[in-house]
């Protein structure tokens, strides 16, 4: 998957997990659960959100990969 539909992806699936994120607050080094104000249960969504779209599975252990917008997106890069 190229970064730029990574990048979108990760855009979508945040805005239909929180609706009340801001666009302006997706910046890279954005942390999904402190600067965004995921919950678990949010961040969940979220990760099943993707691999619904993407077709990328994010097993448990590699959640501290992605913690972060960018970590997020890089992760799809390079499993997608």
């Amino acid at each position: 998957m190229k970064e730029q539909d990574a990048r979108q992806a990760v855009q979508a699936a945040i805005s239909q997990v929180a609706p009340d994120v801001e666009p302006d607050d997706l910046e890279g080094r954005a942390r999904l659960r402190q600067d965004l104000e995921l919950d678990s249960l949010d961040f969940l969504r979220l990760v099943e959100t993707i691999a619904k779209t993407t077709g990328v599975d994010i097993p448990e252990r590699d959640y501290p990969a992605v913690a972060t917008v960018d970590g997020l997106v890089n992760y799809l890069t390079g499993h997608g």
